[in-house]
């Protein structure tokens, strides 16, 4: 589904991704790791149209997307869940959900299709259906994130990129938001996961890329890697 070759991309004149290469087929669940300014989330803005890619080509399908709007990415159903949440406080957790439908509605797609998106998000987070007129800057951290992961679903991606889900939450939390991934991944749904918690990403997916300054430096199955003693001591910072 998604092929990167030879991305390079920057916030200004020093290249921060430098021509990286990698694959997610379609229905895969794979994880992109590394340390702290490997590129990670810069990566992940570039697939989005957030931030230019200065050279090399990103192909959704077979199409080229470098070059395109976020908009435009949008509409080709690749959606992104962003580092930090990034949900609208002063807005309610229904009001939220329905900003994740705008590109939807925009097409007039039916409102059938669009309800039954919101079920499903209710479905996989009871917690927002009970909390939907509760401004979402109130929800505790957790509660945000599967608000950003919802708000991501209500655009009805094929592809979902998650860029450090697990990142400051409760342990309890974690593993609701890994069982919904899981269970999105059991639906069909491509993911690619940005994630610092390398022992928790290599347990749920099925290969993995590790990123360091900018680079490439090691791709294999998750269950391989994992077992690498000198993977998870060089690269993961693993016990």
């Amino acid at each position: 589904m998604l092929a990167v070759s030879g991305a390079v991309g920057s916030y200004g004149a020093g290249e921060v991704v430098k021509g990286i290469s990698l694959t997610v087929g379609d229905g895969e669940f794979v994880a992109l790791l590394g340390p702290n300014g490997a590129g990670k989330s810069t990566f992940l803005k570039m697939m989005v149209g957030l931030l230019p890619c200065r050279r090399g080509r990103i192909t959704l399908d077979g199409e080229a997307i470098v070059g395109l709007s976020p908009q435009a990415i949008l509409d080709r159903r690749v959606a992104l869940v962003p580092e930090g949440r990034q949900i609208f406080g002063p807005l309610t957790v229904f009001e939220n959900l329905e900003l994740g439908a705008y590109q939807r509605r925009r097409r007039r797609e039916a409102r059938a299709a669009i309800a039954a998106d919101l079920e499903r998000v209710h479905d996989l987070f009871p917690i927002l259906r009970e909390r939907q007129r509760q401004l979402a800057g109130t929800l505790s951290g957790g509660e945000q994130q599967m608000l950003a992961i919802g708000r991501a679903l209500m655009s009805h991606p094929r592809l979902l990129l998650l860029d450090e889900p697990s990142l400051g939450l409760a342990p309890r939390m974690v593993r609701a938001i890994m069982t919904a991934l899981q269970r999105l991944r059991g639906e069909g749904l491509t993911i690619l996961l940005v994630e610092q918690n390398a022992k928790l990403a290599l347990e749920m997916t099925e290969r993995a890329y590790l990123m360091r300054t900018g680079e490439i430096v090691l791709s294999d199955t998750s269950s391989r890697l994992r077992a690498n003693d000198d993977v998870v001591r060089a690269y993961l910072g693993m016990s």
